[in-house]
Parts: structure tokens; sequence; C-alpha cells
């Protein structure tokens, strides 16, 4: 709403509001009036409302009997039979008769209020007037008038040129141009580190960390420095500030959040969260429950389309699963559903997207519906597997 709605609506709001507040007022001052009439009445005779209080046997008879004898109703009645001993003098009565007068001209105006508009919007007025009074302070900014509004300032363009990701299993990132990394020799890393990712893309990507505490860490390729093979490249905790204890388990990039993200836990559930989830519009740098914490994750698998992906519990079975069985899911979060069934003591050790007759006779593989529990390499697969 603009100025004008706002001013007229909170308008019409303090106009119900004084409307409902005189209203009450003037349903109490009638009441009042009702019961200070029926005391007019008892200062025609106080000595027969004495002699009728006193000559009653039955306490429950004394109201009815001052009804009948004063021909007032029961709301008057009990008012009068409520008076002390002390106040059934004429002086008190007729003070109290006196604020008839009074009352009868503050019902006179406060209907005269409900059915003036006018009047209501002087009390509004008024009451503003009060407020300004009490609470008005000076004005802290100043109107420029012949001000000129300032072209904005124009964005520098992001550089998209080519560049080629490393991430490793200890959450250290490395960068390169092409040309860098045809000049590089071999990757330097951390004794125990192997890398988990590599992969081309463009300077311009979106960077997302999954940690061990469910949150992704967000940035882009082109705030992240330029790397050196001889160098263990950026650790990722500690660029991103990451919380205390929290690890880098896994990456993602993207330049257009499409396609979907595989969280596969070492049970055999893999839960499938599309991309786009974790595009944000305020372009935030953490988000929480980035997965579902139900499970012990195994690993995250960034795929663009459908396809089929390849698991192998430690019992020695292999499944390959359609990802277009899956169904996306909304909720980061989910626990996903049951893919691979594990036997008591046995986990997933392997999960990767599958390269088509990369397995002999991969039919064998392959089931009708999920969950599953695969099949066993044969000894004929298992030699050609080793010979390639």
């Amino acid at each position: 709403m603009g100025v004008r709605e706002i001013l007229t609506e909170w308008t019409a709001f303090r106009h119900e509001c004084i409307k409902r507040r005189v209203y009450f007022s003037l349903d109490k001052a009638k009441k009042k009036m009702h019961l200070l009439k029926g005391l007019e009445k008892i200062l025609l005779d106080i000595d027969k409302a004495v002699k009728i209080v006193r000559e009653t046997e039955q306490e429950k008879e004394v109201v009815p009997n001052l009804m009948i004898g004063f021909g007032i109703d029961r709301e008057q009645a009990e008012s009068v039979a409520e008076i002390k001993l002390r106040h059934l003098n004429r002086e008190y009565i007729l003070n109290r008769t006196k604020e008839i007068e009074q009352l009868l001209e503050s019902i006179k105006d406060m209907e005269d209020i409900l059915a003036s508009r006018r009047r209501i919007y002087t009390i509004i007025i008024k009451e503003l007037e009060e407020v300004i009074k009490k609470y008005g302070q000076p004005r802290k900014t100043k109107i420029i008038y012949d001000a000129q509004a300032d072209e904005p300032e124009e964005k520098q363009p992001v550089d998209d040129s080519p560049i080629h990701i490393f991430f490793t299993k200890e959450g250290y990132f490395k960068k390169f141009t092409p040309l860098q990394l045809r000049m590089s020799g071999e990757q330097k890393l951390k004794e125990g580190d192997q890398i988990t990712h590599s992969l081309d893309s463009n300077n311009d990507a979106h960077l997302l960390f999954f940690t061990n505490k469910q949150q992704v860490y967000k940035t882009r390729a082109f705030e992240m420095p330029d790397s050196k093979a001889a160098a263990l490249g950026e650790y990722i905790p500690s660029a991103l500030s990451m919380e205390q204890n929290e690890q880098a388990v896994s990456m993602a990039v993207t330049r257009d959040y499409k396609g979907f993200l595989l969280f596969v836990f070492d049970n055999g559930r893999i839960a499938k969260v599309a991309l786009s989830g974790y595009d944000t519009k305020q372009n935030r740098k953490k988000l929480i429950n980035a997965y579902s914490d139900k499970f012990n994750l195994f690993t995250i698998i960034q795929m663009e389309q459908e396809g089929e992906i390849k698991l192998q519990s430690s019992n020695g079975r292999i499944l390959l699963v359609s990802t277009a069985e899956l169904q996306t899911k909304t909720t980061k979060n989910n626990s996903g559903v049951a893919v691979m069934t594990q036997k008591k003591g046995h986990c997933i050790v392997d999960a990767c997207v599958y390269v088509k007759d990369s397995l002999p006779r991969e039919y064998r593989y392959r089931v009708k519906s999920l969950p599953a529990a695969g099949s066993f390499l044969g000894q004929d697969e298992a030699k050609q597997i080793s010979l390639i």
C-alpha cells in the first residue's frame, strides 16, 4: 500500500477503536443511571425501605419485597439492599442522586459522538497532538528537493574463463587455468590424502562444500585463489571459516543449479535432492540441514541428468540402479529411500556413476524393483575386470 492507503486504513482503525471505547463508557454510564434511578425512588420514603428490610423474615425475600414496595426492578433492588445502614440517610441519598444530572449530560454527549464522524475525527486529532507533545522529537534527517540520483555503478563482468578444479578427501581445494595445468607437474598432496574430485569448469561457477555437520558452505570459483602444483591448496574449513571440528566431506560444482545430488548412506539408502534446492536469492554463504543426519553419509554423487549408478556392498554384492527410479525430493534433509539392502555387519563400500559396459553381463546386476540385495561378481567377471 502507498502512504495514502496506509493513512486511510489507520484512520478507519482508530475510528472503530474510539467508537468501541465510547460505546463501552456509554453502556457503563447507562447502567449506573439505572441504579441511581432506583435510589431516587427510595428517597421518597427512606423509613419505608428500612421497615421492609426489618420486617422481612427471610433474607432471600428482601429484594422481592423492595421491588414490590417501590416498583423497582431486581438490579435496582439489589443495589438498595446492599447499602450500609449508616448510608440510609437523606444526605447520602441526595448526594448520590445529584450525579443523575451529570450522567444525563455525559450520556447525551457520548451518544452525539457515536452519531458524528466529525467529532470522532476531532478526538483522533486531539489524541495525536497529545502524543506529539509527550513523545515528539526533532526530525533527524533532511529532505533535499534538488538532489540528483547517483548513477548506478556498473557491475564488473565476472571472469568466466575455463578452469580445472581439484578437491581432496582431507578438504583441500586447488584451481588451475588450462595453461597452468599443462605446465604443472605432479600434484602435491598431504600424506595419506587423495583427490576425490577432478573436473573442468568455469571461473564463475558456484562451489558447494558439504560438511560432516550436515551444512553446506557456498562460494564462487573466482573468489578462490589460483593454486600451484607444489602447494597443498586452500584448506576449505579455514578458507570458509567453518565451525570448530567441522570438515568438508564433499563438493558440488554448478553454474545453473540444474541436475540433482544423490546422498548415498552406508546402510544402502539414497536421498535424491534437486540441486536447485541449494540456490538462494539472498546469496547466503551457509545453509543448514543440507542433508539428513539420521544415517552415516558414505558419499555424494552429482549428476546433471538421469543415468545409472553402481553400488557395492562390503559382502561383495553389486547393484546397478537407474536414478530415474528414485523420486526427487524438495526437502534437502529427507532420509531418502532404501535401495540396496545390507545384512548385519555390512555396509556400502563403493558408489559411483556407472559407465556402460564396464561390467561383463551387466544385466545380472539390474533388478525390477527396489530395494534389492544385488548380485555377487562371478569369477569370470572378476578375472576380466582385474585384467582391465
